[in-house]
């Protein structure tokens, strides 16, 4: 039987193919063409250019936003100072009422967490929560009593260079020793 003998008197039936069951377009939710079961997109990597650009485009972004986040960080560590020399005075003048004065240069800052033997009948400490803390730059707050100055005492961090005087970041920060004309 010959190919014209078969399609003389019925009608063509067109078929075609498909996956086998349970392949199907999930776009579509209908049977998938078998053509475009072996065809396969081809995904292209990055290129040495590419990947090139926009690490240069990276390093740009992190070279000028870092300097600005930098001078921020620094900033903020002198108002966190700022803020931890006014607990450690609140803590010396709770200290000044219960005892009369301030503690002495010698005795220190320390005053507000152990008695002094001197005044250890009129003290009610410990004057702070927790132990001493340190500046932000991790240097000890400098405590210094009498002082000439408003408050009558020295309390103050060196700044980021932990040397006194200084300006910017390197600034003391607090009651400094001396008075401020202005």
């Amino acid at each position: 039987m010959s190919h014209s003998d078969h399609s003389h008197g019925t009608n063509p039936v067109r078929t075609t193919l498909t996956r086998p069951s349970g392949c199907v377009d999930a776009r579509r939710d209908k049977p998938v063409p078998y053509g475009f079961l072996g065809r396969r997109k081809t995904h292209r990597g990055f290129s040495l250019v590419e990947l090139l650009v926009v690490l240069v485009i990276l390093g740009l972004l992190i070279g000028l936003v870092a300097p600005a986040f930098m001078g921020r960080a620094e900033k903020s560590r002198g108002e966190v100072a700022k803020v931890q020399i006014e607990y450690l005075h609140s803590a010396l003048k709770t200290y000044r009422l219960d005892i009369g004065r301030y503690p002495s240069t010698e005795n220190g800052l320390a005053s507000l967490i152990q008695a002094p033997t001197e005044v250890a009948d009129y003290w009610h400490g410990p004057y702070l929560d927790d132990e001493l803390p340190l500046d932000p730059w991790r240097n000890p707050y400098q405590y210094r009593y009498p002082a000439e100055n408003l408050q009558g005492l020295a309390l103050y961090s060196l700044g980021a260079d932990g040397v006194e005087g200084g300006e910017g970041d390197n600034a003391d920060v607090g009651y400094l020793p001396t008075a401020v004309s202005e």
